[in-house]
């Protein structure tokens, strides 16, 4: 890892860029930019999403799933990086897409990502540590009785995110500790990996990679429904990368955490889909390449990695690589509790939850960071997992539901901003770019085409079998434009602009006092 060279001035100029906007500097402000990297590269985690999903690229096209699938799916993933990473510069605050939203494009499109982003935080923290247990039953569970049943897998995920939410009490300095270490075992697991499977493979016939096959409905072992049109279940398998690579808004949201933040931000975001979307392709490549039978793995539908495994890998081997799978999976969770805490906590400090702002705005004196929002987190995960588990509509459990509409709603928190952006970028809101910067012609471009890109993701979430998805997006908008219009325009100020900067002086001062920062 690099020398820290953090300056005296570089430290306040990181705080005098937080002033400038209306805001204390109460989080410690000790990440890297390594450990800001770090903290996305955790969350995307190629070795969760990539692995527990994994059968979405096969279970569609085929081999040209991963081969070419994972790659456009990327694409899309970096457009929206690149544009987020532009803003970030600009305003590096603690929940960035909120405060960006805000600034802006006005104070409903900042409540609204707010919530959006929020919604899809809480829920991708479940969706990842559901995910965690069902890996684990798979794995070690047989060695504890563990075999995945609801109430089993409601309980695990209730004690890891527990656990998540305990390190994260701890301090910024714990937590970026182990996303650290987070980083550098995604990256030796993943080499592992994949240099076993290249080992193992019975034989390797690059052309898979390229090659489409029909393998939709029973052929897939049902992870699509039965279709004709190839064209449809390309876009179906591009929910693999889609969904894997999300997740790096992680190094916005802890911009009040990191120093030299206006650059180290918008490197992290740019840095960790680079390289997850680079080592991930590798990776879902090496596996596909392995399989010994496309046919049958693809039959075996979302089993399909472990038959893999199970069919080609020595016991030892496989049991070292499952077990590096299964650290990483919980560091992802335990880094998306801090990525979802510290939007809840920067959403709070501006009235942003009624009745509950000023305890979830506080700042632990001792660890530096929002007890209350890191707990409430947490709690709100759990909740959801139970719900998730619990209701069933016509014998599928809302958890796939839910699971597809989190897609949604973060790539829509992602993209309000953008198209606020767009149009302010140049005017008197948004005057001059950050000091890590496109041109305004390449930052344009690369907008619009995040935005082509939100489309398409729209498109193949709400496709079957993911239909109720739609009505569940539409139904929270309504709901969400009913409470704006009914109580919130009238309550909700949203961040501090103008002379509210200057009015928060003596606040700015007392809360840094309070914490021990002045």
């Amino acid at each position: 890892m690099a020398a820290d060279n953090y300056s005296d001035k570089d430290r306040q100029d990181d705080i005098k860029a937080l002033h400038g906007m209306g805001y204390a500097q109460e989080l410690s402000r000790s990440m890297s930019k390594f450990s800001n990297f770090a903290i996305s590269f955790s969350i995307i985690c190629i070795l969760s999403g990539g692995i527990n999903s994994f059968a979405q690229a096969i279970s569609s096209v085929g081999g040209a799933g991963a081969g070419i699938g994972w790659v456009v799916g990327c694409l899309l993933s970096g457009m929206f990086a690149l544009a987020m990473a532009q803003i970030a510069s600009a305003f590096p605050t603690a929940g960035g897409l909120y405060h960006w939203a805000s600034i802006l494009g006005g104070r409903f499109w900042g409540w609204l990502t707010a919530w959006l982003n929020l919604l899809g935080l809480i829920t991708v923290l479940g969706a990842i540590n559901i995910g965690t247990a069902y890996f684990f039953a798979g794995t070690f569970g047989g060695m504890f009785g563990f075999t995945g049943t609801d109430t089993q897998v409601v309980v695990f995920v209730a004690v890891i995110t527990a656990i998540q939410a305990l390190f994260n009490h701890l301090g910024i300095k714990v937590t970026t500790m182990l996303t650290d270490i987070s980083g550098y075992l995604i990256f030796a697991t993943t080499a592992v990996l994949v240099l076993a499977c290249l080992y193992f493979a019975p034989a390797i016939d690059i052309s898979r990679l390229w090659t489409f096959t029909n393998f939709s409905g029973d052929a897939g072992g049902g992870v699509f429904p039965a279709s004709d049109n190839m064209g449809y279940l390309f876009l179906l398998c591009l929910l693999l990368p889609v969904y894997t690579i999300t997740g790096y808004d992680a190094s916005a949201h802890t911009s009040e955490e990191t120093k030299n933040a206006a650059t180290s931000v918008p490197k992290g975001i740019v840095s960790a889909v680079f390289w997850s979307s680079l080592v991930g392709w590798v990776m879902i490549c090496a596996i596909t390449l392995a399989i010994p039978d496309l046919a049958v793995a693809a039959g075996q539908g979302w089993g399909m990695f472990f038959g893999t495994m199970d069919a080609i890998m020595p016991a030892g081997l496989k049991t070292v690589l499952y077990l590096g799978i299964f650290i990483a999976q919980l560091l992802c969770g335990l880094a998306t509790v801090t990525s979802a805490s510290r939007m809840l906590f920067a959403f709070s400090r501006d009235d942003g939850v009624p009745g509950a702002s000023k305890a979830l705005a506080t700042v632990s004196p001792k660890y530096r960071t929002p007890v209350a929002a890191i707990w409430t987190s947490a709690v709100l995960c759990i909740l959801y997992v139970l719900l998730a588990l619990s209701i069933k509509l016509d014998g599928t459990s809302i958890y796939v539901i839910v699971v597809n509409s989190t897609l949604v709603f973060l790539f829509l928190s992602f993209t309000v901003p953008l198209v606020a952006g767009l149009f302010s970028y140049g005017t008197a809101k948004w005057p001059n770019p950050g000091p890590w910067a496109m041109s305004a012609g390449v930052y344009k471009l690369v907008t619009v085409l995040a935005i082509v890109g939100m489309a398409m993701i729209l498109f193949i979430a709400v496709a079957p079998p993911n239909e109720r998805v739609l009505t569940v997006v539409v139904g929270f908008i309504a709901l969400a434009l009913v409470v704006w219009f009914a109580v919130e325009n009238r309550r909700f100020q949203g961040p501090p602009i103008g002379d509210a900067v200057k009015a928060r002086a003596a606040a700015i001062k007392a809360a840094e006092k309070a914490v021990g920062e002045a």
